[in-house]
């Protein structure tokens, strides 16, 4: 898995009870699967169509950092489906992990559009003649 966002917890990132607010965190993650998407299918108009069960197991506290780690697991023909783990630097524990997230490429209407993309690119990919 590949870690590509770190973020710092603050005081706005917290909960009543002084920890991470899971809604903040799942506000991360959607936004770091939107992004990561879009890039991989060069497509602005992807959303998110499925998030799985969410596994909270730790959570982090005011000053933590925190990473957001995201893996492909699957390319479909308008979609790409991946799964998350976030863990937390300070104490290199787990905070979450979602086993399926499904992204879905959409055409100027909001209808799924097929994407064409079979695997992972990366920028030195794409940069080839």
């Amino acid at each position: 898995m590949r870690f590509h966002t770190r973020k710092w917890i603050k005081p706005q990132d917290l909960n009543p009870n002084g920890s991470l607010f899971g809604g903040r965190l799942l506000e991360w993650i959607d936004e770091e699967c939107a992004l990561y998407s879009i890039i991989q299918l060069e497509n602005p108009r992807t959303v998110t169509k499925y998030i799985s069960e969410v596994n909270f197991q730790n959570s982090a506290r005011q000053g933590d950092i925190i990473e957001i780690g995201i893996e492909v697991v699957k390319f479909g023909t308008t979609s790409l489906t991946m799964k998350c783990e976030v863990r937390n630097k300070m104490t290199r524990l787990s905070i979450i992990s979602i086993d399926k997230i499904i992204m879905v490429s959409l055409d100027e209407e909001g209808r799924p559009k097929p994407h064409g993309k079979t695997k992972v690119e990366y920028v030195k990919d794409r940069l080839k003649d």
